[in-house]
Parts: C-alpha cells; structure tokens; sequence
C-alpha cells in the first residue's frame, strides 16, 4: 500500500515538473514577444525617417509613407546646395568630442574628489551642486551670452566647450559610482606606498570607474551632439555653425524642405549609433571581465 502511495507521489511530483516547465516556456514566450514588440516599436522611427528620406516633399506632407522611394539623391543634392552639410558634421564632431572627453574626466574627478575627500562644507558644496539642477539652462541663457561676449568668446566654439567641465548630473553620478566602486583599502595602500594624488585617481580610480564612464559618455555625447539653442544664439557665422542647427534652417523657396531635412537627420544619426555601439561594447566587455574575475 505504501509503495502505491509512494508511486503515485512520484507520478505527481514528475507532473509537477512537467507543468513547471510548461508555464516556465511560456512566461519565457510572452518576455520574448514584448521584447520584440518593443524593440520594433523603438526602431520604428528610425525606419520611418529613413524612408521618409527617399521620397518628395509632396509625398512627405501628404500620405503615411512605409516603402522607400527614389529621391535619396536628389534630396541629399539639395541639402548640400541649401548648407554646407558636411563642414556643420565636422563642426559638431569637433564640439562634441571635445566636450565629451573633458566632461567625463572633470566630472569623474570631481565626483571622485566629493566621495573620497571629506572636507569642511562638503555636503554644503554638494548641495549646492546638485541645487543647480534644479535651474533650467534656458534662463541663464541671456546671461551667458553677456559674459560670452564680455570675454570675446561669442561666434566661437569656446563657449560650448567650456561649459562641459562643470555637469552637475554627471558629478553626482560619479560621486555615487566612486562611493560604491572604489575601496578606501585600495587608495590608503597606493599612499603607503607613495603614489601621489592625482596618480592614484588615474591608476586606480579611473579603471574602476571604467563602465560607468562610458555609460555616461553615451550621455554627454548624445545631448551635446543634439544641442540646439545655445549654437543658434551663440554663433553667427554659418561656417562655424553645428549640424542641429543647419539642417534646422534647411528651405525650399517657399517652405521647409522636408525631404533635405529628413537627409540631414539620417546623417546626423550615424555618430549616435557608431559612439552608441562601441560604448556599449566597452560596458559589457568591463561587466564580463568583472564577472570573470569575481
């Protein structure tokens, strides 16, 4: 009798599984399908401007466009006649990096500097910082400009670069990474050991902080690339202008010439996903290691 209970306990318990590992299929089937959904949904947009790209600006204005049409070329020729499309890629390419690089390695210091060195008035200070994100930058905008063109910096790339050494958001970001990813243990021994200051947040800090690092460079990247007012307010000179605000001024004699428009956004997108990719292979590459090694 014992051994029939037994059986039987078994048999249910071998049920048991089975159903498991039915509903485990399809819970995974239905993360699956969302997945998808969400991943055409994202790409959605990028599809509907590249084909938007390819057709009239009559077709653009007039109907919901899904297949691709043959005016890529003479859209992009007129783009280049309007502005001089490729000389504005150059001009943000040389601002955004530039930005970019200074603003990761000032902020990643000062971050670094707000966790590891507890001074007097440092909470005060780190307040303050953090109050100032609270301020829209569009109001200081008028006041920038006057102390720009005090300093005789106005139609000059100077006061788009400067500005990136000092970001609160990304301050507080480092100050939060360094606090969890930089051990007090490692710093006091590279100082018995002799290395100096500076030294040390190269050495150690920095290569620790790697993944977050480019992480937020996506960031800084992607909004310095994208900016558009202080470039229209700040430069004069068409030469020197960003690409944001030359495909924005893009014309026809009449209207807005949608279909150049939509040429120059599909060119300025390629930076995005090319700095997108290879970051995102530096953030996995360092979890991987880290997982590795642990």
């Amino acid at each position: 009798m014992s051994n029939s209970a037994n059986i039987q306990s078994y048999v249910m318990t071998d049920d048991q599984l089975k159903r498991k590992k039915r509903n485990s299929l399809i819970i995974k089937t239905i993360i699956w399908i969302v997945i998808v959904i969400a991943a055409i949904l994202c790409l959605i947009p990028f599809y509907s401007m590249i084909i938007t790209s390819t057709h009239r600006n009559s077709e653009i204005a007039r109907k919901l466009l899904l297949l691709p049409g043959g005016q890529f070329i003479d859209n992009y020729q007129r783009l280049v006649d309007v502005v001089p499309i490729w000389r504005g890629f150059i001009n943000s390419l040389i601002i955004t990096v530039i930005s970019t690089i200074i603003g990761l390695y000032f902020s990643a210091l000062s971050g670094y500097g707000f966790s590891k060195y507890k001074f007097k008035g440092n909470g005060i200070l780190f307040a303050s910082v953090l109050a100032t994100m609270m301020v829209p930058g569009q109001l200081g905008i008028i006041g920038f400009f006057r102390l720009m063109n005090e300093m005789g910096l106005v139609n000059t790339y100077w006061p788009l670069i400067l500005p990136s050494i000092s970001n609160a958001f990304a301050l507080f970001f480092f100050k939060q990474v360094a606090d969890n990813t930089v051990p007090k243990e490692m710093l006091e021994s590279a100082r018995i050991d002799g290395s100096r200051e500076i030294t040390t947040f190269h050495r150690i800090a920095l290569p620790l902080m790697g993944p977050s690092i480019a992480t937020m460079g996506i960031f800084l990247f992607i909004g310095k690339w994208n900016e558009f007012l202080q470039p229209m307010i700040l430069i004069f000179d068409n030469k020197l202008q960003t690409l944001p605000v030359m495909i924005a001024s893009v014309r026809s004699q009449f209207n807005v010439d949608y279909g150049a428009q939509y040429v120059g956004i599909v060119i300025s997108v390629i930076p995005i996903l090319i700095v997108f990719a290879l970051f995102s292979k530096q953030i996995i590459g360092n979890v991987m290691a880290g997982a590795i090694k642990e």
